[in-house]
């Protein structure tokens, strides 16, 4: 026979999987990341305040009511208690109000498309410092990544200087995904014919893992890259030796390698069509194919024709305010 004591902890032998855990999210290496592990944590701790009691007074009443405890006291006829209403009630609205106030001011703190403020909790951001720009690519199933400013593209694999702060401009070649690199931020999704954004900074140097955290399809698992985060002489150093490559990243490189494929290897170009990125979101690679911001110009321009000619109120007009823009939703900060 197994001892009491020994069943008991068997019990809690399944909590030694959990050993195996990676903790990245509660101790990520981004400070956009840290802020949000922080959010967590606070926020659980607050539930807490509620389903701790809770358990601990069904133990209780499940003990003290027992059948065998004849002492208890017995009301058949009870039915109401301020004092109790006041406490059921009072505490879970009280933890609520604060819980959505922290909600409302972390959502607009952390939103990914509000510009950085600071380099870490310590450190607060220049107001000089200009953002690193990349430019990413979902595609089936690979990640594509495009520094407009360096002239070079990468697949599955992103760098970055730590404590610089990035801008992510992101869309997808067919359908949505979600960028993920837990140990920098949160998750962003990709969509197809749309730019979304994400700023963040890396303040650690390390290799980590960035995935697609939405299912799309066959190769979805196998979706991967690595996150180099590196001090600036060796991001510096990385850039010159992408730029020596021969490799060039056009509208013909670009549309073969838009075809499925899995466990894609990595790949460099050293140069980049400038216009690669705005092609990809407005849907225009291919050749022969009308950009989606022109058409939208050219259709605004057609029912301002026709405003016109049948004299219809212009404020039953809608048109793009900029012929180049890409398609993105708006953001007010």
């Amino acid at each position: 026979m197994i001892p009491p004591i020994v069943r008991r902890g068997l019990l809690l032998a399944p909590l030694l999987w959990l050993a195996g855990c990676d903790m990245v999210v509660l101790n990520p290496s981004g400070d956009i990341a840290a802020q949000q592990a922080h959010l967590v944590v606070v926020s659980t701790l607050l539930m807490l305040l509620i389903i701790v009691p809770v358990m601990f007074l069904i133990c209780l009443f499940a003990w003290r009511y027992r059948k065998s405890n004849t002492a208890a006291e017995y009301k058949p006829d009870w039915d109401h208690s301020t004092k109790l209403e006041l406490l059921i009630w009072g505490a879970p609205l009280l933890i609520i109000i604060v819980l959505g106030l922290i909600t409302w001011i972390y959502t607009h703190l952390l939103d990914p498309y509000r510009p950085l403020s600071r380099i870490d909790e310590n450190r607060p951001l220049a107001p000089h410092v200009k953002p690193l720009e990349v430019q990413v690519v979902a595609m089936d199933w690979k990640w594509m990544f495009i520094y407009p400013e360096q002239g070079v593209a990468t697949v599955n694999e992103l760098v970055t200087p730590i404590d610089v702060p990035v801008r992510f401009h992101m869309t997808s070649t067919t359908v949505m995904n979600a960028f993920y690199i837990p140990a920098l931020a949160g998750m962003v999704y990709t969509m197809p014919s749309m730019e979304t954004q994400l700023n963040a900074v890396m303040n650690k140097v390390g290799v980590y893992d960035g995935f697609s955290a939405n299912y799309s399809g066959a190769g979805f698992s196998q979706m991967r890259f690595k996150y180099h985060g590196v001090s600036q002489g060796d991001f510096d150093a990385w850039v010159a030796k992408t730029k020596a490559s021969t490799a060039k990243l056009d509208r013909a490189e670009f549309m073969a390698l838009d075809k499925p494929t899995i466990k894609h290897p990595i790949m460099h170009f050293g140069s980049v069509d400038a216009d690669l990125f705005s092609r990809v979101v407005n849907r225009c690679v291919a050749d022969g194919k009308v950009c989606m911001n022109v058409q939208m110009h050219q259709d605004a321009t057609r029912i301002k024709a026709a405003v016109a000619t049948q004299k219809l109120p212009k404020d039953e007009v809608c048109e793009p305010t900029e012929v180049a823009a890409t398609a993105q939703p708006t953001r007010k900060e």
